[in-house]
């Protein structure tokens, strides 16, 4: 691409690892500078003389932004989930939509056993004991117990990649693998020993229930009030997929009536969450600011997929994860000079 030729290109974040220097290295590149995301309104302005896109998972982009945008030809998304697109639209346009999967299943999966045994063993409330000043007694054996995870039977609600990295880890616990999905994953049933059956069984059996669904009109609030009834008093529930998955006014009841003993999310229905949500004034449950994905190295690596999907349209190639392959049909591929 020569100096003179080079596309222009809006990225809404700056991105860790090499990828602004790919990006700047081959693109005209205006990237937003500030910690907070851009409010919509300057993503519609600055929209409408890009010919590419980097949001990410946070940045709404819908009609608005396209109308604002008639040079927009790719969006090429810094996350795995993409429900913040409007992909049908983008179709319908011809815009070219990518997302960077993969990369982030076992770093994911590894924050999701971690809530499950900070959870299980009360490990946030254990550190705010400490600091609080009241741990006045060196030991005695009614503190701070928790639950074993070890031997104890897991619920997996979606064995797609992350799923099944989270049931391959809970069979080095020893655990009592089931699993909900709309399709049998039978590599995974052999690999684990486990088990699929309907969510409503998974939700009685299991003693942690952890989520790993997308995002879409079927999942939304798929956990609410009649499913937390069904699962144990001694249950926990864990939630690294999309927060609008889970009822949150619904999950507030059942630990605030001991209906189930715990949660640990990592995901909620409004991000930020607010101060006054009053999930937050509880002790029986874990939180963290929608994180599962951040080690150094995977976000890195999802940045210069990010990078490298935006560089291959540029250069006439498919992009390696194309969410939208029916695009190929309405806007055919640049060509190279």
């Amino acid at each position: 691409m020569s100096d003179v030729a080079k596309p222009k290109v809006y990225v809404t974040r700056e991105l860790p690892g090499k990828a602004l220097e790919i990006i700047h290295e081959r693109f005209d590149a205006e990237v937003w500078r500030e910690y907070r995301p851009p409010p919509k309104h300057i993503i519609v302005e600055k929209v409408r003389n890009v010919d590419g896109l980097v949001p990410l998972l946070s940045d709404k982009i819908d009609a608005e932004v396209f109308d604002a945008g008639p040079k927009l030809k790719i969006i090429a998304q810094m996350a795995v989930g993409f429900d913040n697109i409007d992909v049908n639209e983008a179709t319908r346009r011809g815009i070219y939509v990518t997302n960077t999967p993969e990369v982030l299943t076992e770093t994911t999966a590894d924050f999701a056993f971690a809530l499950i045994m900070a959870v299980a063993r009360r490990v946030v409330e254990a550190d705010r004991y400490v600091r609080a000043g009241q741990w006045v007694v060196g030991w005695h054996p009614s503190m701070m117990l928790g639950r074993d995870v070890n031997g104890a039977t897991l619920g997996i609600v979606g064995a797609g990649r992350i799923g099944s990295a989270v049931a391959r880890r809970a069979r080095g616990f020893g655990m009592r693998i089931l699993y909900s999905d709309v399709v049998s994953r039978p590599e995974l049933e052999k690999e684990v020993s486990t088990k699929r059956v309907d969510l409503d069984t998974l939700l009685k059996e299991s003693d942690y229930v952890s989520l790993h669904v997308a995002l879409s009109k079927e999942t939304h609030h798929l956990i609410n009030k009649e499913k937390l009834r069904l699962m144990k008093r001694t249950a926990y529930l864990i939630n690294t997929s999309r927060g609008p998955v889970v009822d949150e006014g619904a999950l507030f009841q059942a630990l605030s009536e001991g209906k189930i003993s715990g949660a640990a999310l990592d995901v909620f229905e409004q991000e930020p969450t607010s101060l006054q949500n009053p999930l937050l004034k509880l002790n029986n449950l874990v939180v963290a600011p929608h994180i599962s994905s951040a080690s150094e190295q995977t976000r890195a690596k999802m940045a210069e997929m990010a990078a490298e999907n935006l560089v291959a349209f540029f250069e006439g190639r498919k992009p390696p994860n194309l969410v939208n392959p029916q695009v190929l049909q309405i806007r055919p591929l640049p060509k190279q000079p």
